[in-house]
């Protein structure tokens, strides 16, 4: 095999698996790690995989690499709207209820099933406190549910406000529950996302509701990305489309978070 099959096959492997270490490969394709070091090297300099300690990852892998709204809104549609459902379960009664909604593409399905919402009882309401605009004009229309948009200044790439003014509002409040999304959810580094901004106001969430649950489809299970918001020990229920891998099942359960599988 010339050595630019052998670096395709290697960037092809990476892509696919997400990870790969080089004994793996030094063992599938019959060389040398040092040739497979070499090879990676190579790969790496002209941004087919990122190199880490023992092997290489899949450049959608990087920290920082972060799809935009649109992007994501054509992603996993099926999972998100069956979580969306699941979670819609979650949604507190009573004649004062409120929950905070984070911005992103399943959060933004609940918004879509929370624009119907009608009280069950005389004097039923409901809250919700978001800090996503496309959640804030799927939900302005509604005659029965409160909206309060929170301030802030706009990110671009997810319609999020985010900044100081955002993380001061959240630590007013104290709402019922929160739903937030995240971006990667590891058993030991836990709930995380690229953009210390976005983080901050997540963590700001967690902080401000009685109940966390994570809205969280399975291709983020068992990622991370830059900054961590939030541990195991401070969401409630996870959300998802499939059971979490043994190692993070395990950590949930340690931690005592109730997972829904939709």
């Amino acid at each position: 095999m010339f050595a630019h099959e052998r670096q395709d096959r290697i960037a092809d492997v990476v892509a696919d698996r997400g990870r790969v270490t080089v004994a793996e490969l030094a063992a599938e394709l019959d060389v040398t790690p040092e040739t497979v070091r070499r090879d990676l090297d190579t790969l790496e300099g002209v941004r087919r995989l990122r190199r880490v300690h023992g092997g290489a990852v899949a450049m959608h892998r990087v920290s920082l690499s972060e799809p935009s709204l649109l992007e994501r809104r054509t992603q996993r549609l099926d999972e998100k709207n069956r979580i969306a459902d699941a979670a819609l379960a979650l949604v507190p009664a009573g004649r004062a209820a409120s929950v905070i909604l984070d911005a992103g593409t399943t959060t933004e399905r609940l918004a879509d099933r929370l624009a119907t919402w009608r009280a069950e009882r005389v004097g039923d309401e409901l809250l919700v406190i978001t800090n996503a605009l496309p959640i804030a004009s799927v939900l302005a229309a509604s005659v029965e549910i409160q909206l309060d948009l929170l301030g802030g200044r706009v990110r671009g790439l997810t319609s999020a406000l985010v900044g100081p003014t955002t993380t001061r509002q959240l630590d007013a409040l104290r709402a019922d529950v929160a739903f937030v999304g995240a971006n990667g959810l590891t058993a030991d580094f836990g709930l995380s996302t690229p953009d210390s901004a976005e983080a901050a106001v997540k963590a700001a969430m967690v902080r401000s509701a009685r109940r966390v649950v994570a809205l969280v489809d399975s291709s983020k299970l068992g990622e991370d990305t830059l900054v961590r918001f939030a541990t195991l020990d401070q969401i409630d229920a996870l959300v998802t489309d499939d059971s979490p891998p043994p190692d993070l099942a395990r950590a949930l359960a340690e931690a005592e978070v109730e997972v829904v599988v939709a």
